[in-house]
């Protein structure tokens, strides 16, 4: 196996635990709100979405190419679908807007990450 091939199973290696963590941190993160006048302010999903991308730009960066990168964004993304498409006694992301921000915000942040770690590939 060459040196290219070993830093790409690594990088899947390393990328399916951070997707799992992702999504699971970021799911448990993302109902924490800061009252505000009138209304509250979705902060955990922001922290979510930050976590994420924090993992995806030391994938890319770690091991220099995009593929552990995206398969992290498309297992969280996969996961948090799954979590928020459950019935609704069992739903664990509800249609709300922390909800929404953290499950679509996911395809952006993986968009922007994909797009940043460009620089890291060999």
């Amino acid at each position: 196996m060459n040196r290219g091939a070993a830093g790409r199973a690594g990088g899947l290696a390393a990328a399916l635990p951070a997707a799992l963590f992702a999504a699971l941190a970021g799911t448990a993160l993302h109902r924490q709100e800061l009252p505000a006048t009138g209304a509250a302010l979705p902060l955990g999903a922001v922290a979510a979405l930050l976590l994420l991308a924090s993992l995806q730009l030391f994938l890319g960066a770690a091991f220099r190419t995009l593929i552990p990168t995206a398969v992290c964004g498309a297992g969280c993304y996969v996961l948090a679908g799954w979590w928020s498409g459950m019935e609704p006694g069992k739903r664990l992301i509800a249609g709300h807007l922390a909800g929404m921000i953290w499950v679509y915000g996911i395809v952006a942040v993986t968009v922007v990450m994909l797009v940043w770690c460009r620089r890291y590939r060999r």
